[in-house]
């Protein structure tokens, strides 16, 4: 079991205390003090590592199934012995292009936290380092933890919100530079980027629903100074989801304005290729009729007949070539 206990703790007052090596005994101290609580971080356990804390925490089995299976959307359920809370952490990797989603679970109930954690999003250990230099916020109890995690979750989505920003304003010139997708999938690029977008957007925007209901009263197990807490998190979480929209939105846009440019560059090749095909036609034709085999043919004996011949052909295909130009066809 240990192999998957990140970190085991008891809080009292807002400082971190030692305790029993056993988070059973660890707990039954925090809820004796009645001024304390316990704190507990999991790493992707399994059904038989979690059985134990399910039994001594007395966890939901449906939260429990949601903890073990992971793959949930962000969520809040309200169970008569806890709050059970799904975050979706997320990463971004820059040189990839390429956000990769996490998951993790908090239980908080009477004097106790419960963080599973999934993936490689890991806000936790700097979580944890900054709350115990929070007495003031821990005071608040378990309560405290729901919020710094939260809030450490959202931040990291503001982060990855600018660096998305900063890409896509360089695929944008990209998309728009002249001679821009000569040997280039773009629109390729642009649908991968607008993929990782909403993946980006099924972690954060379900998410603000739940911080709503925590922010207002009639929840359980929730600290009633800590609400302006979540009040911040909320207001950030909803700057994040308008910040991901106006990206969706944008995105969009780039992809019809290149589609459009696109078109528009094969209307020119193809009037390109019309008028050059056009002046081709002419000497062809000439030749094709010169090149008959009848004997009767007009200035078929004439000295002159040849190079007045070329001279026509060169003629018609100036005269089409500054028609075309004139035009903007070449």
């Amino acid at each position: 079991m240990r192999s998957v206990i990140v970190d085991c703790a008891i809080y009292r007052d807002g400082a971190r205390t030692e305790g029993p090596a056993d988070f059973s005994d660890a707990l039954d101290q925090a809820r004796a003090s009645g001024d304390a609580f316990l704190w507990i971080g999991l790493h992707e356990p399994t059904e038989k590592e979690f059985e134990l804390v399910t039994s001594e925490f007395g966890l939901h089995p449906l939260a429990v199934e949601d903890a073990l299976c992971a793959h949930q959307r962000p969520k809040l359920e309200v169970y008569d012995d806890s709050l059970f809370l799904v975050l979706k952490p997320v990463q971004y990797d820059d040189g990839a292009g390429t956000i990769t989603a996490g998951e993790l679970m908090v239980f908080v109930g009477d004097s106790f936290v419960v963080t599973v954690r999934h993936g490689e999003a890991n806000p936790l250990g700097s979580v944890r380092d900054r709350l115990e230099k929070m007495p003031e916020v821990l005071q608040h109890g378990p309560t405290a933890v729901m919020y710094a995690v939260s809030d450490a979750v959202v931040d990291h989505y503001l982060d990855v919100a600018d660096g998305l920003h900063g890409d896509l304003e360089e695929l944008e010139t990209e998309v728009f530079a002249p001679n821009a997708g000569a040997g280039q999938n773009t629109a390729g690029r642009i649908y991968a980027f607008k993929r990782e977008v909403m993946e980006f957007r099924r972690s954060a925007g379900p998410l603000g629903e739940p911080m709503e209901r925590l922010t207002g009263a009639g929840v359980p197990f929730v600290h009633e100074g800590s609400r302006p807490f979540f009040r911040d998190v909320s207001d950030h979480l909803t700057r994040v989801n308008e910040h991901v929209e106006g990206l969706d939105r944008l995105l969009s846009d780039i992809l019809s304005a290149h589609l459009a440019q696109m078109g528009v560059r094969q209307n020119d090749d193809m009037r390109k290729i019309s008028a050059w095909a056009a002046m081709a036609a002419v000497p062809t034709m000439i030749a094709g009729i010169y090149g008959m085999n009848f004997t009767h043919m007009p200035e078929l004996k004439q000295p002159w007949g040849y190079p007045g011949v070329v001279v026509l052909m060169g003629g018609v295909i100036a005269v089409l070539y500054r028609w075309f130009k004139r035009r903007g066809w070449l």
